[in-house]
């Protein structure tokens, strides 16, 4: 069983931005395998769906705090879903990445981002994976002034790309194992 986290800040005052494009890849990865609709959690600041991506379980999680306090949804879920960290997989906006790339990576660090940092602290580990996708312009832009704007223009068609390069490596995970994902992810 895999957790799938997509990281991003909730309401609808954030959708399109930068910081949510985690968020926005699990949203169109639950439509495209067929989850149920996402659904309150009781027992922890979260939205769920779960299911099957072929053979494998899969629960996937938006939590429905900030970003910077993500762990505090991570980790109860771990525990309830008694997921160990190697089977979690993090979403998330990468300031350090173009936009159109992306890059899987397992066990590194925080790279300067605080929702994963914040995961990091809940979950007492760094050995998870994380699905890091450029959100960074062609002209660098500072992260903290980057990533609330909204994609705009011709951005949206490469949102939709790099979109669709993920729900591949989600169901790569799923359906095979993570480090050919990554082989594949990352060319």
């Amino acid at each position: 069983m895999y957790l799938v986290v997509g990281l991003g800040n909730p309401g609808p005052h954030y959708q399109g931005t930068r910081h949510n494009i985690g968020r926005e890849t699990l949203l169109a990865s639950q439509k495209k395998f067929g989850l149920p609709e996402f659904a309150q959690s009781a027992k922890y600041k979260a939205l769920i769906a779960e299911g099957k991506i072929g053979k494998e379980r899969v629960t996937f999680l938006l939590p429905e705090t900030f970003v910077n306090k993500s762990g505090s949804a991570v980790a109860p879920a771990l525990r309830y879903y008694k997921v160990k960290p190697k089977n979690l997989i993090l979403l998330h906006d990468d300031v350090d990445l173009l936009l159109g790339s992306a890059k899987l990576s397992y066990g590194r660090g925080s790279a300067g981002h605080k929702g994963v940092e914040s995961v990091m602290r809940a979950v007492k580990a760094k050995d998870f994976w994380r699905m890091r996708i450029g959100v960074q312009k062609k002209r660098r832009v500072l992260g903290e002034n980057l990533v609330l704007q909204k994609f705009r223009g011709d951005e949206l068609t490469t949102v939709k790309k790099i979109i669709k390069k993920s729900l591949v490596a989600i169901e790569t995970i799923a359906t095979a194992c993570p480090e050919r994902a990554m082989n594949e992810y990352n060319a």
